[in-house]
């Protein structure tokens, strides 16, 4: 009787408990299924979080569970830079989300190395202008780093209303490119908030930003250091450039130099390094959009493969989320935007000041209140490349008197390099992802998820050929 009884009252409190958690979810922002979608195991939920009643401000977010046990993992929010380009688009359904569009922009394929293996995942389109995040107030376009890193905040926290299960969850922050600039300035704005609150705290455990935009005038000078090395230009004009160019004057807003020599110099480089060559993968080739757009209208396979890679995706993607019927299932446009959903807003007026700004003292406020910080590079960009990167996090360590805790050397992944890596009295990692580049989770999927598991888990990169967690 007794044992009987026991194992009617653990049933019961499983059931309890799995209710518990399924009502814990909005139902109203649940994904049944996307249009052509394969089928999958774990939830998906997207819609809307207002962050500002009075000026109608509100942000989109799509959210995907862990692969399996998204009880016992953590969660992570993804964002995208530009600034101004969505991290729906770039980071959910380009780079590490579990989906990419098929080549004829009509369905979906499954991505095998979606980071949801790790981690739950969170996606926003940050700051309103940005996808279908939107404002009823036009003036709310103008803005900065600042005021988005605000409103991210106050997301965050309604959000987690939406879904209390995760308020006590380790919390990742990541991104790429200006996200460099948006992920340092969340992560202070929490810190600043969980010093001043008495009740809830966030239980931020990391931070990771993949070829961050950090201190423009190291990573604007990189770019033409990374297109010489790569026998992209000649000795005569990397000469020219390291001679007559003066990068600590150099500005989003006001980017020319004093020196004649040296914008003469910038422009022939512009004309040298043309739209024949992908600034963000110097080693893919190109998509010709003329060309795949007429073969999407058409119904055709669009999909063109450069070392494994669709480099057509970003116009099945823009193809595939601008049809109504994945927007209803997605719960978006439910403003209906007089735009159609773009990667890159044009409707925003972003600050062309803040792109100047330092994050180094930020980053330094980050890793003194122990919170772990990556900062990863894949070795094929040339718009943000390792080259400042990997001197920036030096100084960093350098400020923070910190010792080298783990000297340069080679990481691995299925037997092969996976890529370089330091650390910095164990908390700051600068880490390159061989084969990769700007948008490192879809050049190098496999290698991107080692990298983000290992983040995760708390474990450092193998410098051994042996198997590891993810292989």
């Amino acid at each position: 009787m007794g044992r009987f009884f026991f194992f009617f009252w653990f049933m019961v409190v499983a059931v309890v408990m799995k209710v518990g958690f399924t009502e814990a979810y909005p139902e109203e922002d649940l994904v049944v299924k996307l249009p052509g979608q394969p089928d999958v195991e774990f939830r998906q939920f997207a819609g809307y979080v207002d962050v500002d009643f009075k000026s109608g401000r509100s942000l989109f977010y799509y959210f995907v569970e862990a692969e399996k046990n998204p009880l016992d993992k953590p969660l992570t929010l993804w964002l995208n830079g530009g600034p101004g380009c969505s991290s729906i688009g770039g980071g959910a359904f380009t780079e590490l989300g579990p989906f990419y569009p098929t080549g004829d922009g009509r369905g979906l394929r499954v991505n095998p190395m979606s980071w949801n293996k790790a981690s739950n995942l969170l996606f926003v389109e940050s700051p309103a202008g940005v996808g279908w995040s939107y404002s009823n107030r036009t003036s709310d376009y103008n803005t900065g780093d600042a005021s988005t890193a605000k409103d991210m905040l106050v997301f965050l926290l309604r959000w987690f209303k939406k879904f209390p299960e995760f308020k006590s969850r380790d919390l990742f922050l990541t991104g790429e490119s200006y996200a460099g600039h948006y992920i340092p300035q969340l992560a202070d704005v929490i810190l600043n908030y969980n010093a001043r609150s008495s009740g809830f705290k966030f239980n931020v455990k990391g931070i990771a930003i993949g070829n961050p935009l950090l201190k423009l005038d190291r990573d604007v000078p990189a770019t033409y250091e990374f297109f010489w090395s790569h026998g992209m230009i000649s000795d005569e004009l990397g000469l020219t450039i390291t001679a007559q160019c003066n990068f600590e004057d150099y500005t989003f807003s006001s980017p020319h130099n004093e020196s004649k020599a040296c914008d003469d110099a910038l422009g022939e480089v512009g004309s040298i390094v043309s739209e024949y060559v992908n600034y963000y993968d110097v080693i893919l080739d190109v998509c010709y959009p003329s060309i795949v757009e007429q073969e999407l209208r058409l119904k055709k396979m669009a999909t063109k493969m450069s070392l494994g890679v669709d480099v057509c995706m970003t116009y099945e993607r823009q193809f595939y989320f601008n049809l109504p019927e994945v927007q209803k299932a997605l719960h978006a446009n439910r403003t209906l935007l007089p735009y159609q959903w773009s990667m890159c807003s044009s409707q925003l007026n972003y600050s062309d000041t803040d792109g100047n700004l330092d994050m180094l003292p930020i980053l330094k406020r980050i890793v003194q209140n122990k919170i772990y910080v990556w900062i990863f590079s894949g070795d094929q960009d040339s718009v943000v490349p390792l080259l400042g990167s990997r001197t920036l996090v030096r100084e960093l360590a350098q400020e923070l008197d910190f010792k080298n805790t783990v000297p340069y050397g080679a990481w691995f992944h299925k037997g092969q390099v996976g890529g370089w890596v330091t650390e910095y009295g164990n908390l700051l990692t600068f880490a390159t992802v061989r084969g990769a580049a700007h948008m490192v989770p879809y050049a190098q999927p496999s290698r991107a998820l080692h990298l983000f598991s290992s983040f995760v888990s708390g474990q450092r990169l193998p410098n051994t050929t042996r198997p590891s967690i993810d292989d």
